[in-house]
């Protein structure tokens, strides 16, 4: 899928389509989890700062939180529509699977193509979002070949042009070449895929190891029979770091827990589900492990909810001595998910009263501010909606979903009750696929809704 998470957001709010779209955090440490094709064109892309993103943008940028449910349910009917051509498929996240038709087992170019464009009209045409497609022999040359599709193309690559395209791609396009082993094989002078092919076995494994060397190897010699299978869903979800000295203050602690929660958190993106448990472990210098887990009420992809939650549950290093290793893990993963019920789950899940007792969520949700740009709203009078700005008592609502066209917007009291907070889902205007996932379409605010 092209630009998805942005896609979706342009897609569900009409008025966004042609405009650079940054998804992601809002706050000093945001990152961005996904940028339009309109964005990425002043240099913006994925993982970036958000402040770096905004301001290579300039001031046309359209900056919005992540809605996991809408994109959760997107991606689901973007594969169930695939699946209807392709019926196995391995998918690696939202927007990414590999699939092998058997009908096109000794097909020509020509024909791989056809099927191709059909499988791409056919997304288009059920859910309104652009794919890219790319086809060859094996993973690595479809994986590389949908890259040179975007945006919107197929890309086929005929057994007999393998070598040579990836001859003179550099070495980081190959799957499984990261930053680390770039850096190896670049001193080494070895700048493209070409190049690695062109060492001997011993000589690549001496560079990368013995196990993934040779693994490498055969890939950039267009050697890749791995098949296509279903995956297995992951049971957890973690990233760790130990760091070269030992963090002595909770403080520090606090520090380094948000780096490792934010890539444990873009892993479950990837992964497309919510989590309810989250895990702390903490490594001390004496190689012993404490671990302590918390589990929410409900499933969520919320960064600044999990991550909160994360950073209540360290130790005081004071108190259980040097720390040499944190590691941050989510758990209890399905697809139901709901969206948090305050603007800042973070405020939610920290915020202490004057006594020092930790806040009820009444209590910190009545002071938390009523709106954020990018809520989904919905007005008796006149319907679903997402709120544009917010400020000085008055908030902007565009009035619009993805069946509507790009819609008017309005302005009211941030009190005004007629506004209540609507379901995200909403904005995909899908009511008789949800119903046949067995979900209501809709639901007031409050209420557990599945997908919410």
């Amino acid at each position: 899928m092209d630009a998805f998470f942005a896609s979706v957001e342009q897609l569900t709010r009409p008025t966004l389509r042609g405009r650079p779209v940054l998804v992601g955090g809002l706050g000093g440490r945001g990152v961005v989890a996904g940028a339009s094709y309109e964005a990425r064109v002043f240099g913006a892309r994925s993982a970036m700062p958000m402040h770096q993103a905004r301001r290579q943008v300039g001031a046309g940028a359209v900056v919005l939180p992540p809605r996991g449910v809408v994109y959760g349910l997107a991606s689901r009917r973007v594969f169930d529509t695939v699946r209807a051509k392709v019926p196995v498929l391995e998918q690696l996240s939202y927007d990414e699977a590999f699939g092998e038709p058997p009908e096109l087992a000794g097909a020509s170019a020509a024909e791989v193509e056809g099927f191709c464009q059909q499988l791409r009209a056919d997304v288009r045409d059920v859910t309104g979002l652009v794919a890219s497609v790319g086809a060859g022999s094996g993973k690595q040359i479809a994986k590389i070949a949908s890259g040179l599709a975007k945006p919107d193309g197929v890309r086929v690559v005929p057994r007999n042009e393998e070598s040579t395209l990836l001859a003179g791609l550099p070495v980081r396009r190959l799957w499984g070449i990261g930053p680390v082993a770039e850096d190896r094989l670049h001193r080494l002078g070895i700048e493209t895929i070409g190049a690695l092919a062109a060492l001997t076995e011993r000589e690549v494994a001496d560079v990368l190891g013995a196990t993934v060397g040779p693994a490498l190897h055969r890939l950039a010699r267009g050697v890749d029979d791995r098949p296509v299978a279903e995956n297995a869903p992951a049971k957890q979800i973690s990233a760790e770091s130990t760091f070269a000295e030992d963090l002595i203050t909770l403080a520090q602690l606090r520090e380094a827990i948000g780096p490792i929660g934010d890539h444990a958190h873009r892993r479950l993106e990837k992964d497309g589900r919510g989590a309810r448990t989250i895990t702390v472990k903490l490594k001390r210098s004496d190689m012993s492990t404490l671990t302590r887990s918390a589990t929410l009420p409900y499933a969520t992809t919320e960064a600044a909810t999990l991550i909160g939650t994360a950073r209540r549950l360290l130790l005081d290093p004071v108190e259980i001595g040097p720390v040499r290793l944190v590691g941050v893990g989510f758990s209890g993963l399905t697809e139901v998910r709901q969206e948090p019920l305050f603007t800042d789950p973070e405020l939610a899940m920290e915020e202490t009263s004057d006594a020092g007792v930790p806040a009820t969520l009444s209590d910190v949700a009545a002071a938390a501010p009523a709106w954020r740009i990018g809520d989904d709203v919905r007005h008796a009078a006149h319907g679903h909606g997402w709120v544009q700005g917010a400020g000085h008592g008055v908030m902007t609502v565009r009035f619009e979903t993805r069946a509507s066209g790009p819609g008017t917007a309005r302005t009211f009291p941030v009190d005004d009750p007629a506004l209540t907070r609507a379901n995200p889902v909403d904005s995909l205007d899908w009511p008789d696929y949800v119903e046949a996932m067995g979900r209501e379409p809709s639901a007031p605010a409050g209420e557990d809704v599945p997908g919410r």
